[in-house]
């Protein structure tokens, strides 16, 4: 991996995280185009820059993180379904990350959600995310379940369920953005874990590859969660949609013409 390359992966990241695009149909596209191959390292960093997005978040909203315990009990509830659901069914939603035809199927299908989903969930009565109740939190846990199926977006998938709630779009965007701060940091913890008991050593270029890539990230996700909220609150979701389906078409369209997708 070139430095140019790790810089580009993670401004794909930073871009796409919290917006409900689906950053790993996004990581497919970036990878093809520049012609990676998924090496141990390159599906390593994918992960790992996430870190540099969770700070993001911290920084951004650090106030919320000082409230109270209640907090981060009802993270941890809302965490609760993804995380079993994703240990017992590890393998089968391995062989799905085999298949970058899932990732542009659901990136179409929910593409189509988007498009009527603030038609269908017009009357919010929760507007801070701080006031959503356990059972709110648990139901969008599960929500977040659907993001295990590749191309569907954690994002996409926990903003909707918050809307199921009756939060408004930027109360279920805002606890989208914290709910991920554990996902994620659990995913690059054990990616990290498993990366290492299988033999592999970080070289000190690989580190600073790291590094480049949790700092351009973590500024690039400063700028996309400013700006995806307040595009959100005016315009909605349809964008998003419209957005979604043209990315998975492309996808679909890159595999017909014969290009080998990989799934980093």
């Amino acid at each position: 991996m070139t430095y140019f390359q790790a810089i580009v992966l993670a401004i794909i990241e930073g871009l796409t995280e919290f917006l409900p695009v689906s950053s790993t149909g996004h990581m497919i596209i970036g990878t093809a185009l520049m012609g990676m191959e998924p090496s141990p390292f390159v599906k390593l960093f994918t992960i790992v820059i996430q870190l540099g997005t969770i700070l993001s978040v911290l920084v951004l909203y650090y106030r919320r993180f000082f409230k109270s315990l209640d907090f981060y009990y009802k993270l941890v509830v809302a965490a609760i379904p993804a995380s079993i659901l994703g240990l017992v069914l590890n393998d089968f939603i391995d062989s799905l990350l085999e298949s970058p035809l899932m990732v542009a199927v659901m990136l179409v299908i929910g593409g189509i959600i988007l498009l009527f989903v603030d038609k269908w969930f017009n009357r919010p009565q929760v507007d801070n995310s701080d006031d959503i109740s356990y059972k709110q939190a648990f139901i969008i846990g599960w929500y977040q379940c659907l993001a295990l199926i590749p191309g569907t977006s954690r994002s996409a998938s926990t903003i909707v369920g918050g809307m199921t709630q009756s939060l408004t779009r930027k109360a279920a965007a805002e606890f989208s953005f914290f709910l991920a701060i554990p996902m994620m940091l659990g995913a690059s913890v054990v990616k990290l874990y498993k990366f290492m008991k299988e033999g592999h050593v970080l070289s000190g270029e690989e580190i600073n590859l790291l590094i480049v890539g949790n700092v351009v990230g973590f500024i690039v996700a400063i700028i996309a969660i400013k700006s995806f909220i307040s595009v959100l609150t005016k315009y909605g979701f349809k964008a998003f949609g419209w957005y979604r389906i043209i990315v998975g078409l492309v996808i679909i369209g890159l595999l017909l013409s014969g290009h080998s997708l990989e799934i980093i």
